[in-house]
């Protein structure tokens, strides 16, 4: 494409978005990857900075592929367009007034870090779209430690949601 005429920023710019759409999470260094030889044939213009293309091409080339957090950004933004004003739950809306309280913003929000495990089971989507997944990491690449990192957290939350308490820690005010 360079030696037809092309602009090699073009080039990189097309390169970035391969990374970002086509590679995704199955291999998250390739976006940096990208970035990186984009940044490098800034610094070092033609010919030079040509090669930190060629090596970006080669590494997209043999990086395994997912488009799993692109299909999920498409799921979420086809949402957000068919119901565009969904209301944020009153749990995690900040009280900054006090009607704003007397209302319920705020009112049984669970800040993940009073708790041992540094999470909740608490609800952070509108009534319309409790319990909907958007992203579904694929089987290749990081995408299967990501998979495993989902899991973690399902079960976890689910004994969250078993126990009395949430596993809750005594946070600083508790003691005071």
């Amino acid at each position: 494409m360079i030696s037809a005429g092309e602009d090699p920023l073009y080039v990189a710019r097309r390169l970035v978005r391969f990374a970002s759409e086509d590679i995704g999470l199955a291999d998250p260094q390739a976006l940096a990857v990208t970035l990186h030889a984009k940044e490098a044939y800034d610094f070092l213009g033609s010919p030079e900075g040509e090669l930190a293309l060629a090596e970006a091409v080669v590494y997209l080339a043999s990086a395994p592929k997912s488009n799993r957090v692109y299909a999920a950004f498409g799921a979420a933004v086809k949402d957000v367009e068919r119901s565009p004003h969904e209301p944020v739950p009153l749990s995690i809306r900040n009280p900054v007034t006090p009607l704003m309280k007397e209302l319920g913003y705020g009112k049984d929000y669970q800040y993940a870090h009073d708790f041992a495990a540094s999470t909740t089971d608490m609800e952070t989507f509108p009534d319309r779209l409790k319990g909907r997944k958007y992203y579904e990491p694929g089987a290749w690449g990081f995408e299967k430690e990501i998979r495993k990192r989902i899991e973690w957290y399902e079960a976890l939350k689910a004994r969250i949601r078993e126990s009395k308490d949430g596993e809750r820690k005594e946070t600083s005010k508790e003691r005071a």
